[in-house]
C-alpha cells in the first residue's frame, strides 16, 4: 500500500495507544487495575477497529466496556431454585459471621504461630477445637481442602499397597465424572469389592478379610437412593471386625438432624465403633469448601503427617470461615431447611398478588425443594414459589440481580426457600425488570 493508500485508508485515523490511555475516561476507570489489564483492553479494542468490527471513532467505549467492574467475574445471585445446596451456585451460603472472618483473615495472621511464645504452632488449631467440641466423640481432627480429598487423604494413608474392603453398593460416582474406584486405585490402593450392587452382609466382609487388609471402607450414597431388596452393613458390625473402618458420610451433618433422619452423622458414626470419618465442609455442616477428618487421635495423626496431607492442606480462609460457622447460631443452610411452609406461602402470595398489580402474570404455588449437593436426595421440603411465564427465566439471569429460577411444567418457579425474606423487594424487582424486557410480561 501506497503512502496515500494508507492516508486514504480509514483505519489509519485509529488513535494511538497512549492517545486512548490518556482518554480522562478510561483513566478513571482504570484507577486500581494493573496497566497491562488496561493496555490490553485498549489493544483489543484497536484490533476490532482494524478489522472493521467496530467503528473506528468507538475505541475508548469499547475498551472501557471491557475493563472489569468488580473485583472478581463472580455474579451474586438469587437462589429461587428451591435447591439449599446447589453445586452450580457454590452450595453453602455462608454466614454474616464467617464472612467477617474471611475479612479478618485476609491480611496477615496467627494461622500458624503461637504469639505467646513465638513459635510455630498448628495450623487452625481453633478451628480443630471447634471441630472436637462440635462432635465429642472425635478425639482429634484435621481440615484438608476438599471432601474428595479427605477420602484421598485416607485411602492413601491406610492403604497404600494394600487393600481397602467396600461393598459394591457404595462404589459411587461423586459427581463431574470422578468415581471412588478411580480415585482409590490413583492412590496406590487395591481395591476389595464384597457383596452385591444391592445387598451386602456380615459374611461378605469377613470372608474378604485377611492379611492384606488395611482398612474396611463405608460409603454413605448420598446423591442417590436404593430401595427394595436391599441390605447393607451398619458401622457398628464392621467395628467388630478387626480392621480399622472408615466412614465417608459426604453430606457434613456433624450431629443427628431430625429433619434428615437417613442421613449419617460424624458423631453417631463415631459413637458406633468408626475409626475416621471424612465429610464436606460446604455441604450440611453450611461452612466452605474443606474436607473434614474426625476420629481417634492415632489415626488423625497419621493422617496428618502424611507426605499427601501438605498437597491437600486449606488455607487461612478456609480455617478462619469454618471456624466461625462452627461458632455461628445462624446458619443460612439450617434456616433455609428448616423453613417454615405457612410463612414461605404467605411471601409468595404477596409477593405474587404484587406482580400481578403491575401486568406481570404471577401465581403462588406449592413448590417441593430440596437439600441438594448431593444430601438427603428422598427429602423433598415442602415450601412454595411464585410461578411466572417460562419465558421469563433468561431474562431474570441476565438481570441485576441475577435471578435463578427453576423450570417446571413450563413455568418458571421462584421458590422463596432460599431467599432471604428481606430479599423480597429485590426479587420482586428483578422480576417487574425482566417482565418489562419481555413483550406484554411474557
Amino acid at each position: 500500500m501506497s503512502g496515500a493508500d494508507k492516508r486514504d485508508d480509514p483505519r489509519s485515523a485509529i488513535a494511538r495507544t497512549d492517545e486512548v490511555l490518556a482518554d480522562a475516561r478510561l483513566a478513571a476507570a482504570g484507577a486500581g487495575l494493573r496497566p497491562a489489564v488496561v493496555k490490553a483492553a485498549v489493544n483489543n479494542a484497536q484490533k476490532a477497529a482494524r478489522l472493521g468490527m467496530i467503528p473506528i471513532d468507538a475505541v475508548v467505549e469499547t475498551a472501557l466496556a471491557a475493563l472489569p467492574r468488580s473485583p472478581t467475574s463472580l455474579r451474586p445471585v438469587l437462589n429461587a431454585t428451591g435447591v439449599v445446596l446447589h453445586t452450580n451456585l457454590g452450595r453453602a451460603p455462608l454466614s454474616r459471621r464467617a464472612r467477617e472472618a474471611l475479612d479478618r483473615a485476609s491480611g496477615y495472621v496467627d494461622v500458624e504461630l503461637d504469639v505467646a511464645t513465638g513459635r510455630r504452632a498448628r495450623r487452625g488449631r481453633a478451628t480443630i477445637e471447634a471441630l472436637k467440641a462440635a462432635v465429642p466423640s472425635a478425639e482429634d481432627a484435621h481440615v484438608v481442602n476438599n471432601g474428595a480429598a479427605a477420602l484421598a487423604l485416607v485411602a492413601a494413608a491406610f492403604g497404600q499397597g494394600r487393600e481397602i474392603i467396600v461393598s459394591r453398593g457404595e462404589l459411587v460416582e461423586i459427581g463431574d465424572g470422578f468415581r471412588l474406584p478411580e480415585l482409590i486405585a490413583s492412590l496406590g490402593a487395591r481395591l476389595r469389592e464384597v457383596g452385591t450392587t444391592n445387598r451386602t452382609t456380615l459374611r461378605d466382609y469377613e470372608a474378604a478379610i485377611g492379611d492384606d487388609t488395611a482398612l474396611v471402607l463405608k460409603v454413605h450414597t448420598s446423591n442417590f437412593v436404593m430401595r427394595g431388596f436391599t441390605a447393607s452393613v451398619p458401622v457398628n458390625r464392621l467395628a467388630g471386625l478387626g480392621p480399622p473402618v472408615a466412614v465417608d458420610i459426604g453430606s457434613g451433618l456433624l450431629a443427628p438432624e431430625p429433619l434428615l433422619p437417613a442421613e449419617p452423622d460424624a458423631e453417631s458414626m463415631l459413637r458406633a465403633g468408626a475409626t475416621v470419618v471424612t465429610a464436606s465442609g460446604d455441604k450440611l455442616l453450611g461452612g466452605p469448601q474443606a474436607g473434614v477428618l474426625l476420629g481417634c487421635r492415632e489415626a488423625i495423626e497419621m493422617l496428618r503427617r502424611h507426605p499427601l496431607a501438605r498437597a491437600f492442606r486449606a488455607g487461612k480462609l478456609t480455617f478462619a470461615a469454618l471456624e466461625a460457622t462452627l461458632l455461628d447460631a445462624h446458619i443460612p443452610v439450617e434456616e433455609y431447611l428448616r423453613a417454615d411452609p405457612g410463612r414461605l406461602r404467605s411471601r409468595a402470595v404477596q409477593l405474587a398478588n404484587s406482580l400481578r398489580a403491575s401486568g406481570v402474570q404471577a401465581a403462588a404455588v406449592i413448590s417441593g425443594g430440596a437439600a441438594g449437593g448431593g444430601s438427603a436426595p428422598a427429602v423433598e421440603l415442602p415450601g412454595w414459589a411464585v410461578s411466572l411465564p417460562a419465558s421469563m427465566a433468561a431474562a431474570l439471569r441476565a438481570g441485576h440481580p441475577c435471578v435463578i429460577g427453576r423450570l417446571e411444567r413450563d413455568r418458571c418457579l421462584l421458590d422463596l426457600r432460599c431467599i432471604p425474606a428481606e430479599s423480597d423487594s429485590e426479587l420482586e424487582s428483578a422480576v417487574r425488570q425482566a417482565a418489562s424486557r419481555i413483550p406484554s410480561g411474557g
